[in-house]
């Protein structure tokens, strides 16, 4: 691997968040040694987890948490809540009180500085659409704050700004890295629901779908666009995949997938390569893999 500076980039993607704990456990056992740690939306969540505790066994909590997770847990809509917000003329059909009751169980530090490896969350700014990059302060308002999903969650007001998503200004914030300096990226994506025979049912789940999608094809455009400023390499995510960004019943199966697939990756020099992966949907083979 070159010198200068490495950033991890974690991108969003709901419940497909474990695949990036499947790689996290397969990558926390080499040499790699990020000088930064750039996330939204779940991968704020899950690198700050990592930057917490960068070990194998740090990686291997993370993965215990997430195999205990329900939708419920995370995404608490019922029509209960449903009705509850449209009499009440609420913004958001939930209240993240159940996420942060995980994030709070889940990390030891207090504040983003206090990261053993260098951590910074992005969270978009509702009214103007730009890109918030968070390197201190109060990590769980962060965590918060980016993973704020528009009408699901509440936005979070931080210093004066009202903040949603991380995902919505950027899902895979390579942009954040190359501004913080960063000359190696690795990204970890959390990949998309390529293989699904129908569109998911819930509003919650065809919004995730579409930024999924989304963020694919913009990771690719991304990696072109910044190649001439930094080596970037994209850790393949799993393919096909016929599981939505709302279904957590699957993630056992998707950790422990994408753990042998990233090992088996490593080991074939996946590390030393570069560029996007062109993943649109027309070149899939599900046959074929």
């Amino acid at each position: 691997m070159t010198t200068g500076k490495t950033a991890l980039v974690l991108s969003g993607g709901g419940s497909l968040g474990a695949v990036q704990v499947g790689m996290l456990q397969a990558l926390s056992r080499t040499k790699m040694s990020p000088d930064m740690i750039i996330g939204a939306s779940v991968g704020a969540l899950n690198g700050a987890s990592f930057a917490d505790d960068p070990t194998p066994a740090g990686a291997n909590r993370l993965a215990e948490l997430w195999r205990t997770l329900r939708r419920a847990d995370v995404f608490p809509l019922t029509l209960l809540a449903g009705l509850k917000a449209l009499l009440l003329g609420h913004d958001h059909l939930a209240e993240a009180n159940a996420l942060l009751g995980i994030v709070h169980r889940s990390l030891h530090m207090k504040r983003i500085e206090e990261a053993r490896i260098p951590l910074h969350i992005t969270a978009t700014d509702v009214l103007s659409g730009e890109e918030v990059l968070l390197s201190s302060g109060n990590v769980e308002t962060a965590l918060m704050a980016s993973t704020a999903i528009p009408v699901v969650f509440p936005h979070v007001k931080l210093d004066g700004r009202h903040l949603v998503d991380g995902g919505v200004g950027a899902n895979t914030p390579i942009s954040s890295a190359i501004a913080l300096g960063a000359e190696r990226i690795l990204v970890l994506p959390t990949g998309m629901s390529c293989a699904l025979h129908e569109p998911p049912r819930s509003m919650a789940a065809v919004a995730l779908h579409v930024i999924s999608l989304q963020s694919m094809r913009q990771l690719d455009r991304d990696v072109e666009r910044f190649a001439a400023q930094a080596r970037i390499t994209v850790v393949p995510p799993l393919c096909p995949l016929a599981v939505s960004a709302l279904d957590f019943s699957q993630t056992s199966a998707l950790i422990d997938r994408a753990t042998r697939q990233t090992r088996a990756w490593i080991e074939a020099g996946g590390l030393e390569q570069t560029g996007p992966l062109d993943v649109p949907l027309a070149h899939h083979d599900h046959a074929a893999r």
